[in-house]
């Protein structure tokens, strides 16, 4: 059986258009953990926190905009 999470974090990957390998490593630290939970793993409490917490903080990237260092090395400055 799956854990019930995982409905929320399919929901958040794909509203997010993010891959399953990237979530579990920035939520958990674990590139498997999406396709584990799916495959019935154990879900401990400080690791669900540790996901929710992470998928209320989420702030999706601004696209378009360039970091501090990439307009300086367009400048010609490093």
């Amino acid at each position: 059986m799956t854990h019930p999470i995982i409905l929320e974090i399919d929901s958040f990957i794909k509203a997010n258009q993010m891959a399953e390998s990237y979530f579990g490593r920035k939520a958990a630290n674990d590139w498997k953990l999406v396709r584990q939970l799916r495959a019935g793993r154990r879900l401990w409490p400080d690791t669900e926190a540790r996901i929710r917490t992470f998928m209320e903080s989420y702030e999706k990237p601004v696209r378009g905009r360039l970091s501090h260092r990439s307009s300086n090395q367009l400048q010609g400055k490093v």
